[in-house]
């Protein structure tokens, strides 16, 4: 056989390259998203088929199931354990077509007004007129299927006669009163056999209305929720813990109608830290969270009330919530409440998220925390001086504000952040710190004070953005000798803790604070970090300006805006003096007994 050889030739001038990797990942990509587009195309046409079918199935199915009622007694026409009683599955798996069905049914007498109304005028003793069946048809295996719903009235042959019975409306309304539709109703009666137990839903006026329903005393229990709502119910009777139940479970009297309502309404959460007044977190506080709602008296019993801990963050958060009034209590063997960003107690409103930080101080017995509020409103009120006497001594604070303080230097320079109480950042080597402890003066040399001397504290973080209002030192007499503004001090603040700028009052570097209990300057506000510069000076060399305490008040985050707390008291009986402008003075006396107790102030406007 003769051979058949071929040859191939490229044609003069075409380029000897083939497609680049690029070129050939570029249009696989193309390609790609034109199949993708083909697909889902394709897979959405066999998805409208697929549910086409299936309606056509679900009228089917529910046609036979509606043909199989009409051909029962109208006796019948009911749900096993249900009210109207009867024969009827609450719900069945059906096979039709290769699918899965599920079928639920649902039947309720209907008091026509036609006839008058069970306790309406006029009245209808025979309230069961006729009956109202809805199927709901599902597949739910598939996703892509909407539940179809089919309903019809079935009618008895022969007139009515008088009922035996009685009737349960149940209503449902929100925190502000209004319907809520689709509420979910379960009712389960267990005095009779077979036990009733029936779950519907309340429609557009937030009503679900039982007709025809068996007579029993405190024989019907009512839950009522719905998916992200709270929940409301009935209690027995006869509960040891709960023997007088606000709501107990319904009773159904012979031909009278009883109506319940319960309120249920969207759920909050509430997010609890516990931190320092600085807003340094404080780990593993125990409180423990009561609502105010009762579900019964004589004893009271709460609706809500449980116990947490904030943990190894500081930091627990509480979902689910029911609207309410709330009272946070505190019980720590290491630290005291000292206040809280929110008035306590407080008020959750249906579908709230809030913050409640609870300020937490070290134990120092006998500790008084005074809470001063406005008269009428409730709401705390800041920059009120609150003063607290016993015999000859007083101390005030102000609410809202507060301070951070430096007592001792003798720990040295070095410390860039205020941690070590006892240290500073840096000096310029004629400052004492140390003889004695507990104050900074010029230093001696051979008998004679240096003629001036300087030094910067460590940095003062207040946890958040702050107001700055009075910086503070003593003693306040200086040695004449040393003469005039012997003592001098600037204050530099920012927001990250990097740049340091001092200042006078006036907010420039030309003016210094020379009067205790001077203003800081407004320019201040808005910034976390603040760091202190003193001056010292004299114009004797046998005499020294001294300082033994600095300190300075503030508001921030952290900082409760009408409380203010007194720790290292004494037993015995205090007098408590309010002052704020705009509002009349008011006072109290409380006794200190245990090492913790709080008083609360209400301030009249004038």
């Amino acid at each position: 056989m003769k051979k058949i050889r071929l040859k191939f030739f490229r044609k003069a001038g075409a380029s000897s390259a083939g497609f680049t990797l690029i070129e050939s990942l570029v249009g696989l990509a193309i390609f790609a998203v034109i199949a993708l587009g083909v697909y889902e195309a394709f897979a959405q046409s066999i998805r409208l088929t697929e549910t086409s079918r299936l309606m056509v199935d679900s009228a089917s199915l529910a046609t036979e199931q509606f043909e199989i009622i009409h051909n029962m007694p109208y006796a019948d026409v009911g749900i096993v354990s249900g009210i109207p009683r009867g024969k009827l599955k609450a719900s069945q798996d059906i096979v039709r077509d290769g699918a899965d069905f599920l079928v639920e049914t649902t039947a309720r007498n209907i008091d026509d007004p036609f006839d008058g109304t069970l306790g309406g005028v006029p009245n209808d003793t025979s309230p069961a007129d006729y009956k109202l069946v809805e199927l709901v048809v599902s597949v739910p295996n598939n996703p892509y299927f909407a539940p179809l719903h089919y309903t019809e009235y079935i009618a008895p042959k022969n007139l009515e006669n008088s009922s035996t019975n009685g009737a349960l409306f149940v209503k449902v309304f929100n925190a502000n009163g209004q319907p809520v539709e689709g509420a979910d109703v379960h009712i389960e009666n267990n005095k009779i056999s077979p036990a009733i137990i029936i779950d519907d839903i309340t429609d557009k006026d937030g009503v679900l209305e039982i007709v025809d329903v068996p007579p029993g005393i405190n024989a019907y229990e009512i839950t009522v929720s719905k998916d992200g709502y709270s929940q409301d119910k009935t209690y027995p009777a006869d509960d040891l813990e709960n023997p007088n139940p606000v709501k107990s479970h319904a009773t159904i009297v012979n031909q009278q109608v009883t109506q319940l309502s319960f309120a249920i309404d969207i759920t909050s959460s509430l997010k609890v830290e516990s931190v320092t007044e600085t807003c340094v977190p404080v780990s593993n506080i125990d409180f423990s969270l009561a609502g105010t709602k009762l579900i019964g008296t004589e004893p009271d019993v709460l609706k809500f009330q449980s116990n947490f801990n904030t943990g190894g963050t500081g930091v627990y958060n509480v979902s689910g919530l029911e609207w309410d009034t709330y009272n946070l209590n505190f019980s720590d063997s290491v630290y005291d409440l000292a206040g809280a960003n929110s008035p306590i107690p407080f008020t959750l409103v249906p579908g709230s998220t809030q913050d409640v930080k609870i300020i937490v101080s070290p134990k120092n017995p006998k500790s008084l925390l005074v809470t001063v509020k406005e008269a009428g409103i409730s709401l705390p009120l800041s920059g009120a001086t609150v003063t607290i006497s016993k015999g000859t001594s007083s101390q005030s604070l102000v609410t809202g504000r507060g301070f951070l303080r430096q007592t001792d230097w003798s720990g040295g320079a070095g410390q860039a952040n205020y941690y070590d109480k006892s240290k500073y950042f840096i000096s310029d080597g004629n400052i004492e710190n140390s003889e004695p402890e507990g104050e900074i003066k010029l230093k001696n040399s051979f008998g004679s004070y240096s003629s001036s001397g300087s030094l910067i504290s460590s940095a003062f973080d207040t946890g958040s953005a702050s107001n700055f209002y009075h910086f503070i030192f003593t003693p306040l007499v200086q040695p004449p000798e040393a003469g005039t503004d012997s003592v001098k001090f600037q204050i530099a603040t920012n927001k990250d803790d990097a740049t340091w700028d001092f200042k006078g009052p006036d907010g420039t570097a030309d003016t210094f604070y020379s009067a205790t209990n001077a203003n800081i300057n407004a320019a201040h506000n808005g910034d976390r970090y603040l760091r202190y510069a003193v001056y010292l000076s004299t114009a004797s060399s046998t005499y020294t300006p001294d300082i033994g305490d600095v300190s300075f008040t503030f508001s921030s985050l952290c900082v409760p805006s009408g409380q203010v707390m007194f720790d290292g008291l004494q037993a015995g009986d205090y007098s408590i003096s309010v002052e704020k402008s705009g509002y009349q003075t008011a006072g109290a006396s409380i006794t200190l007994s245990s090492d913790w107790q709080q008083k609360e102030i209400l301030l009249m406007p004038q």
